[in-house]
């Protein structure tokens, strides 16, 4: 991973994670279910930017370099690691 993708990365975890944090204590202060709920929505589009920006980083560094070395083998396994990807992506 790129230096720079990693501590956006990294810096975009630090936040979910004081969401969840607060999510928690959401739950233990026994907090409206629809905030909650609000919330939940909200961590989940935030670790979806998150795995879009890893994941173009991916495309941009590790495909890359696999479509540029001329290996086959390797281009196809890049090609399927991205089609596992965006078909757990779909469920």
């Amino acid at each position: 991973m790129r230096t720079d993708a990693k501590a956006s990365a990294l810096k975009r975890l630090g936040r979910i994670e004081g969401q969840v944090r607060g999510l928690a204590r959401m739950v233990d202060e026994d907090r409206y279910c629809i905030d909650i709920v609000t919330q939940i929505s909200a961590v989940r589009a935030a670790l979806r930017r998150v795995e879009e920006e890893v994941l173009s980083d991916h495309v941009a560094h590790c495909v890359d370099h696999a479509i540029r070395s001329g290996n086959r083998a390797e281009q196809r396994k890049k090609v399927a690691e991205l089609m596992n990807v965006v078909r757990r992506a779909e469920r």
